[in-house]
């Protein structure tokens, strides 16, 4: 007698929850010795005898997965049920429906192999955080790989405009510009010339203004945007707080937010004290003293790329101390050279401000920079047509000049005329003026 084969739905031991392969059932034939070891179709529907009980609880065989499923659903049945009878209810299956129910209630405690799956806790086990690990040290992690990319790139810049400009196209200012500028604000304003020695004031910030290199470089940190009063009071009110000028190793004790509190006055103390504290510790580190005098032999270069080094130290602040305390030929831009070197054309309008420094610096000849430097400083915060906000009225001699952004050579010559005439015209009205006083006087003693 063959093989039977039903068409039926996969089934799953839904007892255990795996998936049973079993061989296929061979009906034998009636008077036959039964040989499987697992019942057969037809002994799934009769009451369970007790030679197929005890051969239902033996695990079935697994098989090649080459079976027809119509066997396989076969077998499974008879698993279920054999199972089902020997769940201890002391009676077997009545329906297909009911065993099914049955058994998906009693999956998680009789099935032998849910106690194999391993559990996961209820809640996760919290990992303690050690002081250099966690949130903090990520962000103490970001902000250096931050520093260190700032300062990559202000000293790939300098090295890549330190001797030329950024703007080769663009030719001005020629060195005429420079004199003719420096000329007419020298009048304006009063000359400006180079101390022979650096001497630190003692009522203010200055910019620059010290005799050393440290000192001068956080005299001008302090002086960074903001006006020489609120940087002269941050200064003495730090100088106060610490007793001195050059109390650094009390600044770096006393930590940075009692620096930050004397600077509070001078704007931006929260940044300034940080940029201080870092340059302080930064210089103690790598010398073993609070002290930057070594710059004095270094060559230009060499001490605008250590300053530029230090976090919160830009091309300006570092050209101030070259300029001032170094006494090196270096043209500085502010925020008034800046806005001056456009309206006089000296610069193009969409370039930065430490584009504009390369550029100028590159052009302006050295024996300028620092008159020309200071001039048009002075000029950018007295004159009413040049400061911030000011509009061209026509009186300010220099934008004459510089009419519209183009260096008028005509212009220059008509207004020294006009100045010589000027001067020619005020001489004779003294004069008139003396004569005649001195005629009401004679006049008068007559009278007498």
């Amino acid at each position: 007698m063959g093989v039977s084969w039903i068409d039926e739905p996969e089934t799953t031991d839904l007892v255990s929850g795996l998936l049973i392969f079993a061989a296929p059932v061979r009906v034998q034939p009636a008077g036959q010795k039964r040989v499987d070891e697992l019942p057969s179709a037809a002994s799934c529907m009769r009451t369970p005898h007790a030679s197929d009980v005890q051969a239902s609880q033996m695990p079935p065989p697994r098989v090649p997965p080459q079976l027809r499923r119509s066997a396989r659903n076969i077998s499974i049945k008879a698993v279920v049920q054999a199972e089902l009878g020997n769940a201890g209810r002391g009676k077997g299956p009545t329906s297909t429906a009911e065993p099914v129910k049955r058994a998906r209630s009693s999956t998680k405690t009789e099935s032998p192999v849910s106690k194999k799956v391993k559990l996961e806790p209820a809640s996760p086990v919290r990992r303690q955080l050690s002081p250099t690990s966690g949130p903090k040290r990520v962000k103490v992690m970001d902000e250096i790989a931050k520093a260190e990319v700032l300062k990559d790139r202000k000293l790939k810049s300098f090295a890549a405009f330190a001797r030329k400009s950024p703007f080769p196209e663009l030719l001005r200012p020629t060195a005429e510009e420079c004199k003719v500028a420096h000329g007419i604000l020298a009048r304006l304003h009063g000359e400006r010339l180079r101390p022979e020695a650096v001497v630190a004031p003692t009522n203010s910030a200055g910019c620059g203004d010290a005799p050393s290199v440290l000192d001068a470089l956080v005299r001008t940190i302090l002086s960074q945007n903001t006006n020489n009063r609120n940087s002269s009071r941050a200064k003495l009110s730090m100088d106060k707080e610490y007793g001195g000028s050059d109390k650094w190793e009390d600044i770096v004790r006393g930590g940075q937010a009692r620096l930050q509190k004397s600077i509070q006055s001078g704007g931006l103390a929260a940044t300034k004290s940080k940029v201080i504290m870092g340059v302080l510790r930064q210089t103690k580190d790598k010398y073993g003293v609070y002290s930057l005098d070594h710059l004095f032999q270094a060559s230009d270069e060499e001490a605008m790329k250590e300053m530029l080094s230090f976090q919160g130290v830009g091309p300006k602040t570092a050209s101030c101390v070259l300029l001032f305390c170094l006494q090196r030929p270096s043209f500085a831009v502010d925020t008034h050279v800046y806005r001056l070197a456009g309206l006089l054309g000296w610069r193009p309008s969409t370039a930065g401000r430490e584009e504009t420094q390369a550029h100028l610096d590159a052009m302006v000849p050295d024996e300028e920079k620092y008159p020309l430097h200071l001039l048009m400083v002075t000029h950018g915060q007295r004159c009413e047509e040049c400061k911030a906000g000011g509009r061209s009225a026509g009186k300010c001699e220099l934008r004459r000049v510089f009419r519209g952004g183009r260096f008028m050579a005509g212009a220059q010559e008509e207004e020294e005329d006009v100045g010589e005439v000027d001067a020619v015209v005020k001489s004779e009205e003294h004069d008139a003026m003396v004569k005649s006083e001195e005629h009401d006087a004679v006049v008068k003693k007559e009278d007498e």
